[in-house]
């Protein structure tokens, strides 16, 4: 299959975001996102104009709304970032003051924060990094673990129930598991991996459970696709039809793959830290994409509709 190349054009929502990620389209045609290096879940206006929901502290990294209004985040619990001579910020390691990994459950009403998870089964969290909620109310979610000195964690998958009753551990290890979607049918759980550049499948079995293969898969899951060279995978979203959309890091772009693992399309960015796609509008055929190591949220004609969220 030959893949398709273009470049992002669009329109530039806002500018001079803290390491804008996890964006959620809203019905009002506001963008909610978090501000990692700001550690706020900060709601984006059409007009560009900005709202500080709450204050997390740590590093807010990944949202989703849920079906109660609230707003469900990763907490990677903070990193130490780095400014390169073009201004590109850039995360760098764990914080120095690092709070510690957790999910939380943000109230817009009020912008009350309430920790729902720090640790599953005795095992802390080290660094929640992307969630999707299911239509059972719970929420599947990524730990890329943190990077501290000479050492690195094995990442890990977690299904949690959006009241704080259960939290499980789904597969380990991963080597820093990042962007999380379900398929159209929501048989199918997709994580992509970060420094491997791999996006991974599982079958789903039951609330928090899937079919995990025999070694030699490391985790349990199967191979979808990879990329050649020095790329990276971020976080990603599913289209209506079954694609899966990428934020790919350092070429910097949407990788388009296909269910088969066939990448159909490659979405250029004008940076290197394209980190997060969702889908917003009508018709969902307007991608908001967050350009986090120059802070900009930008909105993008995409070529087919996304998958509407479970809400």
């Amino acid at each position: 299959m030959t893949t398709r190349t273009t470049k992002l054009g669009g329109r530039t929502i806002a500018t001079g975001l803290a390491f804008p990620e996890g964006p959620v389209a809203m019905q009002d045609g506001s963008v909610v996102l978090v501000e990692i290096a700001r550690g706020t879940l900060t709601r984006v206006l059409p007009d560009g104009r900005t709202e500080v929901i709450a204050k997390t502290g740590g590093g807010p990294n990944g949202a989703a709304l849920g079906p109660d209004g609230c707003f469900y985040l990763c907490n990677n619990g903070g990193f130490d970032w780095g400014r390169e001579p073009d201004g590109l910020l850039r995360p760098t390691g764990r914080a120095a003051d690092y709070s510690g990994g957790r999910i939380e459950r943000v109230n817009p009403a009020d912008g009350k924060v309430e920790v729902l998870y720090t640790e599953c089964d005795g095992v802390t969290l080290k660094g929640p990094n992307d969630l999707v909620l299911d239509d059972r109310g719970g929420i599947w979610f990524t730990d890329l673990g943190k990077v501290y000195g000479r050492q690195m964690d094995r990442g890990a998958i977690y299904y949690a129930r959006t009241d704080g009753s259960l939290i499980r551990e789904v597969a380990f290890p991963l080597i820093t598991p990042n962007g999380i979607g379900l398929s159209p049918d929501g048989k199918t759980l997709y994580v992509a991996e970060t420094e491997p550049a791999r996006l991974w499948k599982f079958a789903i079995t039951g609330e928090g459970t899937v079919h995990r293969d025999p070694w030699p898969s490391p985790h349990g899951g199967q191979l979808v696709a990879g990329l050649p060279g020095y790329q990276r995978f971020d976080s990603l979203a599913v289209e209506e039809g079954g694609n899966i959309c990428v934020a790919t890091l350092i070429r910097g772009g949407i990788s388009v793959i296909t269910p088969a693992g066939d990448l159909l399309e490659f979405h250029e960015a004008p940076e290197p830290y394209c980190t997060n796609i969702c889908f917003g509008g009508p018709d969902r055929r307007k991608a908001y994409i967050t350009l986090s190591g120059f802070g900009t949220l930008v909105e993008v004609d995409w070529p087919r509709a996304g998958l509407a969220l479970a809400a």
